[in-house]
């Protein structure tokens, strides 16, 4: 590390939601209560995405907000996590299009800072789509109500955009539940870049 980084943060506390406030008589658990109570929203249901790709493949660590992919698997596979919704907190006059959006970005570094350009920084993709129609049918605490899409990086990056709807994606691959993600991530994480794939008959999509 660069002498230039004087303040390095230790590795957080792990909580339990006992832990008192010092000044206030409120426990971490009611600040959870308070900040994370509705994980229908924007936020708080992309961090239940990216908990559930990381309890798939059996990540135990967090990696920072800032870090340049969303969860890192045992084995190694660097994995970018996309969620999406049809229904929001918030009232609506139609169903939300599924639509994910920050496929490239921008590295950041604390000695370099962010890097002017925008790359692919994940070895897989996992688009995460919370299928609920209706509020009364929504609960986000049922695993089965998402769909999992698992794309390499290659496929990713081919596409040339910033963002991909649903339909696109489902042309590039299938649906899976949360029991099948971990093979399918390592699946992807196995596939051949996109360019080999396509000079090789016997490595083409439906090649037999």
């Amino acid at each position: 590390m660069n002498g230039d980084i004087e303040f390095q943060p230790p590795p957080a506390p792990v909580l339990t939601g006992d832990e008192r406030f010092k000044g206030v008589d409120h426990t971490v658990k009611d600040f959870w209560l308070y900040a994370a109570r509705d994980l229908r929203s924007n936020v708080l249901r992309g961090v239940l995405a990216e908990w559930l790709v990381a309890k798939a493949v059996d990540a135990t660590e967090p990696l920072p907000e800032w870090h340049e992919f969303d969860v890192l698997a045992p084995a190694g596979i660097r994995v970018e996590v996309k969620s999406c919704a049809y229904l929001q907190s918030w009232p609506q006059r139609r169903l939300s299009t599924i639509a994910f959006s920050g496929l490239n970005a921008a590295k950041w570094d604390a000695e370099l800072g962010r890097s002017d350009q925008r790359t692919f920084n994940a070895d897989v993709y996992v688009f995460c789509v919370q299928t609920a129609r209706s509020h009364d049918a929504y609960d986000p605490l049922d695993v089965s109500q998402w769909n999992f899409y698992v794309l390499p990086r290659s496929s990713v990056e081919s596409i040339g955009q910033r963002s991909i709807g649903l339909a696109r994606i489902k042309r590039e691959t299938q649906r899976v539940g949360f029991d099948d993600l971990a093979a399918a991530i390592d699946q992807a994480a196995k596939t051949p870049p996109r360019d080999l794939r396509e000079s090789i008959p016997s490595l083409r999509p439906g090649s037999r």
